[in-house]
């Protein structure tokens, strides 16, 4: 019997659609100025990082949150050193709902599984990006722990603000998408069933 590849042109495709609209959403944005630090913005990129996960399960997910994710941060001169982060940090954003959200063959039909997993994928986000400031501010830029906790807090405050909108905006999305995704053969082809 011939094992079936998972990487098939057509999973390719949905990870180069899914990180295209990662991308595109993120340039939605409104910068938020944070006193001792580099800017920080509300954006619309992790809704579609969590509806990949969601829809397409934790890889395909994962790769379309990371790579649209990253290749922003490489139009940025100012997340540009930071790319690499980005996409392993968005990646594990996705990876986390899309596991909770396709586990038990649930397939992301499940509602409440996937309120669930929106809300720990969004809060693993959070979490590592505090810890990323914290570690940036601190021990690479040199900051006093005075100076560092104001930059900490400010800066998860606005991711927190996008891990609520996103959560809420990528399960009402799954909603309206997976009927007609299915009649459509979308995940037949993918074959994740």
């Amino acid at each position: 019997m011939e094992k079936k590849k998972y990487f098939t042109v057509y999973r390719m495709a949905v990870v180069g659609l899914m990180s295209a609209l990662v991308f595109a959403c993120t340039f939605i944005h409104i910068d938020v100025p944070v006193p001792m630090s580099n800017k920080v913005m509300i954006h619309f990129g992790n809704i579609m990082s969590l509806l990949s996960a969601l829809l397409f399960g934790p890889v395909t997910g994962g790769l379309s949150a990371g790579l649209g994710s990253a290749i922003y941060d490489l139009t940025d001169p100012v997340y540009a050193p930071e790319a690499w982060i980005t996409f392993l940090m968005k990646f594990a954003m996705a990876w986390t709902a899309g596991m909770i959200a396709h586990s038990g063959k649930a397939h992301g039909e499940q509602k409440g599984k996937n309120i669930l997993a929106a809300v720990c994928g969004a809060g693993t986000y959070v979490v590592l990006y505090g810890c990323k400031t914290l570690v940036m501010q601190r021990f690479v830029m040199g900051a006093v722990w005075q100076a560092v906790w104001p930059v900490v807090i400010s800066k998860c405050s606005v991711s927190l603000f996008n891990a609520v909108l996103a959560s809420v905006c990528s399960v009402a999305l799954v909603e309206l998408l997976r009927r007609p995704l299915t009649r459509a053969g979308v995940f037949d082809r993918l074959k994740e069933r």
